[in-house]
């Protein structure tokens, strides 16, 4: 089976570098918030362009603590998308504010910036701004609204780790930038991780307090809670992180093939905005026939899958407790239509074949 992603064959790139590691970490006696979560702090700012970087537990946690570390709460609103992983509106939700739900762009899956002023109300107080499947959303548009609106913008990156929008690395051109590290991210921990970048060294200090208690010198001074990163996981993504760049290039090269061998089926291939350079966390293309093409794949031993294939808004738990735009047709309409097929760095060429001869196959039959 050619599985969708496959985490378990990036540790084999890696897996004598990553096991040192790891067994220097064991051998420490220093597992949490450490010298490896440091190291890695400092490192992944200067990646990423920011003066700072800060690791947490996970990505839905970097959400969550960057809202209440700009004093987000009850009563507050933050303006996002329903096509998105569900830890995006969970996190909104976990402050006590309420996530404001818009439509999306048909071209790119990103938030379509026309809705965001019908979206705004006296209680608005952010954007979450998702960069879905490696693109970037277009930011100068949202950074716009927000600046013009006096409004926080936060980017939630956590499917664009190393892409760029105008130059500049995604998740340091917001107030803050959110990104899971989950194991099938393109950069992703053999666990749970997440970090927060931002510029701003007194938002930077508060998540640090907030993500631990909200300690000062282990005194509570802010109210916080236990979001820590451990040594091992930042220690795997110190490895990863150096081969990152490198990494999303393989990515961008699979797309491409697949893109040039695909081209001539009556399919919607992925589209890259202007002045972006994407990371195709996932190569999601749109299909009449969703149900029936996942089936045929399931038999030629190819797993492909759906991202998402349920608007956050239509999920039972957010059905009463969130607002949404009248209009949410372009991410309805999508869920049916859209299929992720296998990308990651470790898929052979032989593999993209198999996927692109079977994609074939399926049309011609």
């Amino acid at each position: 089976m050619i599985l969708c992603s496959n985490p378990s064959e990036q540790f084999k790139s890696y897996q004598s570098e990553i096991e040192q590691a790891v067994l220097s970490v064991m051998r420490s006696n220093s597992y949490i918030l450490g010298e490896q979560v440091n190291l890695l702090e400092k490192e992944f700012a200067e990646f990423i362009g920011t003066s700072s970087a800060i690791g947490v537990a996970n990505g839905t946690d970097a959400i969550e603590i960057s809202l209440k570390a700009l004093n987000i709460g009850h009563g507050d609103e933050v303006i996002t998308v329903s096509h998105t992983a569900v830890a995006t509106v969970a996190a909104i939700e976990a402050t006590g504010a309420k996530a404001v739900l818009v439509d999306i762009e048909k071209q790119f899956y990103t938030l379509n910036p026309v809705y965001l002023q019908q979206a705004l109300s006296k209680n608005t107080k952010a954007v979450v701004v998702v960069h879905l499947y490696g693109n970037a959303a277009d930011l100068e548009s949202v950074q716009a609204f927000c600046r013009s609106n006096k409004l926080y913008l936060i980017e939630d990156t956590s499917q664009a780790h190393g892409a760029k929008y105008k130059g500049k690395r995604l998740g340091s051109i917001g107030d803050i930038g959110c990104f899971s590290c989950y194991p099938t991210k393109n950069l992703g921990a053999i666990g749970d991780a997440g970090l927060v970048t931002t510029n701003d060294p007194d938002l930077a200090n508060k998540i640090r307090m907030i993500r631990e208690y909200g300690w000062k010198e282990r005194v509570s001074i802010l109210p916080g809670r236990n979001s820590r990163l451990d040594e091992i996981q930042a220690s795997i993504l110190r490895i990863k992180l150096k081969h990152l760049d490198s990494d999303n290039q393989k990515r961008r090269k699979i797309a491409s093939f697949y893109k040039d061998h695909l081209s001539h089926l009556p399919i919607l291939l992925p589209n890259t905005r202007p002045n972006v350079e994407p990371v195709f966390h996932l190569f999601v293309i749109e299909v009449e026939r969703q149900k029936m093409l996942l089936d045929f794949l399931k038999k030629e031993g190819i797993q492909a899958g759906v991202h998402y294939s349920l608007p956050v808004h239509l999920h039972p738990a957010y059905l009463s407790k969130i607002a949404k735009l009248k209009d949410m047709s372009v991410t309805e309409m999508i869920t049916k239509k859209i299929i992720s097929l296998p990308i990651y760095p470790e898929l052979s060429n032989h593999n993209a074949l198999s996927i692109v001869n079977s994609m074939k196959k399926f049309y011609n039959q």
